[in-house]
């Protein structure tokens, strides 16, 4: 394969192994009835205590209206709690939250560690700098 070919081979690629890791992701998270999005909010909520909604937006690569609803569900369930401070949204995990977070957290490690356990260590830092570069190159 010639370099100029091997990029949308690549691509699609990734694509692909995403869309299984995704769906394996999807299958573990049902038991908590999670949504891929909502184990996200989870961890990025539990990361920074007090996210204000539009950063959290700006982190999970939606707009501030799927976030939206995303938050107005979970709240429903009450998993956190939106407070009012000026002009922002801060979001905090409640203590049912914060249990689910610390259930489902190592669950979906495992799940993702054991996926990547085909590379060794080497392998899954080389994909990581790739990724980066890449991602940095989209920014």
């Amino acid at each position: 394969m010639s370099e100029r070919t091997v990029a949308i081979p690549a691509w699609l690629r990734l694509v692909r192994v995403f869309q299984k890791v995704d769906r394996a992701s999807v299958d573990l998270l049902r038991k908590w009835d999670l949504s891929v999005a909502q184990f996200d909010v989870l961890v990025q909520v539990g990361n920074v205590d007090g996210i204000t909604q539009q950063r959290l937006a700006d982190q999970l690569l939606v707009t501030k209206g799927n976030v939206c609803q995303l938050l107005d569900r979970m709240e429903e369930r009450g998993l956190l709690v939106r407070q009012q401070e000026g002009r922002a949204n801060h979001i905090h995990l409640t203590e049912k939250g914060r249990a689910l977070r610390a259930e489902t957290l190592p669950a979906q490690e495992r799940l993702i560690d054991g996926i990547f356990a085909a590379l060794p260590y080497a392998q899954q830092a080389s994909l990581l700098a790739s990724l980066r570069r890449l991602d940095h190159t989209l920014a």
